[in-house]
């Protein structure tokens, strides 16, 4: 799946402190998100969407609120696609594929898994600054 990510249409963006809160209120805003955008909570991308979302957002919790004391989840929508990106202000960049060799079963290896396996695509993308990264998750609807 190559989906441009740019051209999806903008559904939500949502900063929270990096507390152990913001991965229930990025899980429940993504399924507000999901069902807005006239996606059926039974769709199976679904359950795997909220879990990569609650993964990403648990590890910038863990990681990066030393650096970051916010965690931004941005959602875009297209008719086939539903993309979010995960941002911090740590600069550690993640190498995502790496994961899945290097330590397996650990959360970051289970969200690439769950991405492929779906046809989705995950990339990190650090800031322009070099001070923080978006990772984003494209996957098909």
């Amino acid at each position: 799946m190559t989906a441009d990510v740019e051209a999806l249409h903008l559904r939500h963006v949502l900063t929270l402190p990096t507390t152990g809160a913001a991965v229930r209120v990025a899980r429940q805003t993504t399924e507000d998100v999901l069902a807005d955008c006239g996606v059926s909570l039974r769709h199976p991308t679904v359950g795997p969407a909220l879990l990569i979302v609650a993964e990403l957002v648990t590890n910038a919790v863990r990681h990066a609120a030393v650096l970051s004391p916010a965690v931004t989840v941005t959602y875009a929508h297209g008719r086939d696609t539903f993309a979010f990106a995960v941002h911090d202000c740590h600069p550690y960049l993640p190498a995502l594929y790496g994961a899945m060799a290097s330590v397996p079963g650990s959360g970051l290896a289970t969200v690439v898994e769950m991405t492929v396996e779906l046809g989705g695509t995950a990339v990190v993308r650090p800031d322009g600054d070099g001070r923080g990264k978006s990772i984003w998750i494209t996957l098909p609807l």
